[in-house]
C-alpha cells in the first residue's frame, strides 16, 4: 500500500525567518512514512473439548497475532498463546483484559502477537494439567507479518527517502565510537498498528508517557509497542529479546502537530529502558543531529551519518518550514524509510529531542518539538 501523498508547493515549503536561522529549499513531495508489513487472514478453529491444543503456523511470517471469539473458561483454566520453545507466552483468563495483553474489540479480543512463524494456543488447567471439558475459545481470524520477499516488494512500492547513500545502520554499530548517541537509543520503540502495519514511537520523561505521530494513531486499540527490537551486535540479523506491551491510553493528539502522547499497560516492564527529554527551542540550521526508529520496520537503526553534509554527521538544513500548519517543522536528509514516523529527531549538541520525524521527500521533516512541547508538558 502506496504511503499518503503530500505535495508542497515551492512557495510554501520554507518560510524565511531572521537571517542566519533559515534555508531555501526546492519544491519535494513529502508523505506520512507508515509501513504495511502483515495482513489479516479468517480462520475457524474452535480450542476446547477434545482438542485441547491447535498450532498456527505461516511459513516465514515474521510474527502471528490471534484474535479470538467467544471465550468460555471454567475459573481456574488458561488460555495460552506461546511460541513453540515457550520463551514467548502470554496467559489469559476468563477476563482477558486483565492481562494488560489482550485488546478488545465488538467480536472478542486480540491477543499479544508472537515473534516467529509459529504460534501454539492451548487451554489448561491452573496446574498445567487438563482443562475443564466445557472450556473452549473460537480462534476466528489472526494476522500474519510479511515474509521477507512480501516485505521486499512492500518496500519496492513505497517511496523512499534515502538521501543519497542509505546512511543508517545498526545501533550497536555505534556502541563504541558514539556512546552517548547510542545511550538514547533504548527508549525507542516499534509500533505494531492492528497487525498490519507499524510506526516508531518514544518514552518522553520518566514517567508513563509515550510519543508518536497523530497520522500513526489516534485511538489506541490493538496497538503493540516493541521495546529492544534491535540487533545485539552490529551487522546481525536477529533481535535481542523483545518487551512488548500495549497502548492504554492516548493521552492528547493534534492533527496540525502530528503528535499522540500516550501511556502503555504493564508500564513496569519497560521502564529500565529510560527516557528521552525534550529540548524546547528551534534548533540552528547546520545543527548537527541523529534520528532513531525503525525504517521498513526493520530492526532498530540510527540515522546519525549523511552523504548529503559531505559524509559528516547529519545535519538541520532548515528551520520554521511549513508541515501539517504553518512553519512547524524542521528539515534535514538524514535517511528514512516507511514505518520511520514518529522518531526522535535529537540534537547532536544536547542529546535531546528538538524533533518529531513525520514526513519523507529529501529533504525529510519533524515537527518542531517547542511547539509540541508547550502542549503536552503539563502532562509529561
Amino acid at each position: 500500500m502506496r504511503s499518503t501523498l503530500r505535495l508542497l508547493a515551492a512557495a510554501l515549503l520554507v518560510v524565511p525567518v531572521l537571517a542566519g536561522t533559515a534555508t531555501a529549499a526546492t519544491a519535494a513531495e513529502h508523505f506520512e512514512q507508515t509501513q504495511k508489513v502483515g495482513q489479516d487472514e479468517v480462520v475457524s478453529t474452535v480450542v476446547g473439548g477434545r482438542s485441547t491444543e491447535t498450532t498456527i503456523s505461516r511459513p516465514g511470517s515474521w510474527y502471528l497475532k490471534a484474535h479470538f471469539s467467544a471465550l468460555r473458561l471454567v475459573a481456574g483454566d488458561v488460555l495460552t498463546v506461546a511460541n513453540p520453545a515457550g520463551t514467548e507466552s502470554y496467559r489469559y483468563t476468563a477476563d482477558p483484559l486483565a492481562s494488560g495483553t489482550a485488546s478488545a474489540d465488538a467480536t472478542g479480543f486480540w491477543a499479544m502477537s508472537i515473534t516467529g512463524d509459529r504460534a501454539v494456543v492451548s487451554i489448561k488447567g491452573r496446574d498445567g494439567g487438563a482443562p475443564h471439558p466445557a472450556s473452549r475459545v473460537k480462534l476466528d481470524k489472526i494476522t500474519r507479518g510479511f515474509t521477507d520477499a512480501e516485505l521486499a516488494r512492500e518496500a519496492e512500492l513505497a517511496p523512499m527517502s534515502i538521501c543519497g547513500t542509505n546512511d543508517y545502520r545498526d545501533v550497536a554499530c555505534y556502541q563504541s565510537s558514539n556512546p552517548t548517541e547510542f545511550g538514547k537509543t533504548r527508549p525507542v520503540a516499534k509500533l505494531l498498528r492492528n497487525g498490519g502495519s507499524l510506526c516508531t514511537a518514544w518514552r518522553v520523561g520518566p514517567n508513563n508517557r509515550m510519543l508518536t505521530n497523530n497520522h500513526c494513531f489516534t485511538s489506541g486499540t490493538g496497538i503493540e509497542v516493541w521495546f529492544n527490537y534491535q540487533c545485539p551486535t552490529c551487522g546481525g540479523t536477529t533481535s535481542a529479546t523483545v518487551t512488548k506491551v500495549l497502548v492504554s491510553s492516548v493521552l492528547k493528539t493534534n492533527a496540525s502537530l502530528d503528535y499522540t502522547l500516550f501511556s502503555v499497560t504493564n508500564f513496569s516492564t519497560i521502564s529500565s529502558f529510560g527516557y528521552l527529554e525534550l529540548d524546547a527551542r528551534v534548533p540552528a540550521v547546520g545543527e548537527e543531529m541523529y534520528i532513531v526508529g525503525h525504517p521498513a520496520g526493520k530492526l532498530k537503526k540510527l540515522s546519525l551519518r549523511d552523504d548529503q553534509s559531505g559524509g559528516g554527521y547529519c545535519k538541520v538544513t532548515a528551520v520554521r518550514v511549513n508541515g501539517d500548519s504553518s512553519q512547524s517543522d524542521i528539515a534535514y536528509k538524514c535517511d528514512t524509510e516507511g514505518g520511520s514516523s514518529g522518531s526522535p529527531v535529537l540534537s547532536r549538541q544536547t542529546h535531546k529531542v528538538i524533533g518529531l520525524h513525520h514526513w519523507g521527500g529529501c529533504p525529510n521533516q519533524g515537527v518542531r518539538i517547542d511547539l509540541i512541547a508547550a502542549q503536552v508538558n503539563p502532562l509529561l
